[in-house]
């Protein structure tokens, strides 16, 4: 079970809007995840986004509602908060979240290790969704196919069946190729807690975290 939580809150600025603040908040938390992870990539961290808002203005809280773009009701949003959750106090004194953070000290809020409530509202699991291939990445395919040159492709190849994700992203920065993606997150509500490994963006297909 995780007993323990540590809840971090942006604070964005005029000139540091939410979304940057977001990849480079997230970039750090993964960063420190990636040097507890295990010889098998497992970290003993999840993450949870209290403000999570799937889609739909009109489901966001009054304080989250002046961070969200005209584009939520197509797309969900995060919202400012982050949470982190280990089963023992000890394991996120030993993150640091403070540390790695420290050069956005201005930008971020970090409370106390807090005890997990006796009864959450609920359980999520906050997993990675892939996209399908993009539109671009099906035109080279196509090009390739067909001996056509890129453009070309580009300009007669319409998918007419792909839908977009409508899931909130967050832009990173690959550590091993120094590429910029975008991490989609899902998140799936469940009536009982569920055991299983967090990667290390601390997220799960598998592994509950409650929902407060």
């Amino acid at each position: 079970m995780l007993n323990f939580y540590q809840e971090i809150k942006l604070l964005p600025e005029e000139e540091i809007p939410i979304h940057f603040l977001w990849s480079k908040v997230y970039q750090q938390i993964h960063l420190g995840l990636v040097a507890m992870q295990d010889d098998q990539g497992r970290v003993p961290i999840g993450v949870a986004f209290p403000e999570y808002v799937q889609g739909g203005r009109s489901r966001l809280p009054a304080d989250v509602d002046a961070l969200a773009s005209r584009s939520t009701e197509k797309f969900g949003v995060l919202g400012g908060k982050l949470r982190l959750f280990a089963e023992h106090e000890a394991t996120l004194s030993q993150f640091n979240a403070s540390h790695w953070l420290a050069r956005l000290s201005d930008y971020v809020h970090c409370t106390s290790i807090r005890p997990v409530p006796e009864k959450p509202v609920g359980y999520a699991t906050y997993q990675r969704e892939q996209p399908k291939a993009s539109k671009e990445r099906l035109a080279r395919r196509y090009a390739k196919r067909h001996k056509l040159s890129y453009d070309a492709a580009l300009t007669c190849y319409q998918p007419l069946t792909q839908k977009p994700l409508t899931t909130p992203f967050i832009r990173l920065e690959s550590l091993s190729g120094g590429q910029r993606f975008c991490l989609w997150i899902k998140k799936t509500a469940v009536e009982k807690p569920s055991k299983g490994d967090f990667g290390s963006y601390g997220l799960s297909a598998v592994a509950t975290v409650p929902d407060f």
